[in-house]
């Protein structure tokens, strides 16, 4: 089992690695903060590293192997020539085509693809676990191994359900830095996916997010409910549905998703 992450571990974290080692062992715990998928002008420089915590809350949590590999292990013909072959990589439709996160960051499925496929060949797991509230990149890297089982094999993808602190705000890495007075602010965004339980449509559902989060005075990336395979628009209510958002926070950005179900009261943002 494999749960590969960029370090700053919290509860989501965590619970990939209890899951995993509840289930099959050993637990490869991977720490690697990738380089390729940020651009200029993004969190890399301020992106929290907390290697001596986060060796021991995996090993509490039941890791059996923590794989904390440099640069050059990873990159071993340097940075520049990594962001190249980021850049030229053949991604699957669903990295490229829904205009979601490939649209706000159009080189950060090119690096996560280069170093999620280094990972799984250096590591050689049998399953691998991905939290949904990255669901994008969840669906990004199923389809990537789907799509090349000789370089693979019968590697399974296997996502989780997004982790929550109990004010129903999604756990991300980057809360930490969300000012207290501003915490009211980004429960929008799970506010906004609860509001959709009452949307008959895919349209209202859209609507209602944008008005929530705007009201809280968010601003949005995007809000939209798509196909929860491709992450198309699809018109059909007779398909699994993803309701999916991005919004800033001043300098911080936030995603969240939950499935969403048309006309359906008893639906809720997991």
């Amino acid at each position: 089992m494999f749960v590969p992450t960029m370090g700053a571990l919290h509860e989501g974290h965590l619970s990939l690695i209890r899951q995993a080692a509840g289930s099959d062992r050993p637990v490869v715990v991977s720490i690697f903060l990738n380089p390729t998928q940020f651009s200029a002008g993004e969190d890399l420089s301020t992106y929290p590293q907390t290697l001596e915590v986060d060796t021991r809350l995996a090993r509490e949590a039941g890791a059996d192997i923590l794989f904390v590999p440099g640069v050059r292990l990873i990159y071993p013909h340097g940075l520049e020539q990594a962001r190249r072959e980021a850049a030229e990589l053949v991604l699957p439709d669903v990295a490229t085509r829904p205009g979601l996160e490939d649209a706000c960051r159009p080189h950060f499925f090119g690096g996560v693809c280069l170093v999620v496929g280094r990972l799984f060949d250096l590591v050689r797991p049998t399953r691998a676990l991905f939290g949904e509230k990255d669901y994008q990149q969840f669906r990004v890297i199923s389809e990537l191994v789907a799509g090349d089982p000789d370089r693979f094999g019968s590697l399974e993808i296997v996502g989780c359900p997004t982790v929550r602190e109990s004010d129903g705000l999604a756990l991300s890495s980057r809360n930490i830095g969300i000012d207290p007075g501003d915490r009211d602010r980004a429960l929008g965004l799970s506010r906004a996916l609860a509001a959709t339980t009452d949307a008959d449509d895919a349209e209202s559902a859209r609507a209602v997010m944008h008005e929530i989060l705007e009201a809280h005075q968010l601003k949005v990336q995007y809000a939209e409910v798509r196909d929860a395979g491709n992450l198309e628009t699809t018109v059909s209510t007779g398909k699994p549905m993803r309701a999916l958002i991005a919004a800033s926070l001043g300098p911080i950005r936030l995603i969240d998703n939950t499935p969403y179900e048309p006309g359906s009261r008893l639906s809720k943002v997991d």
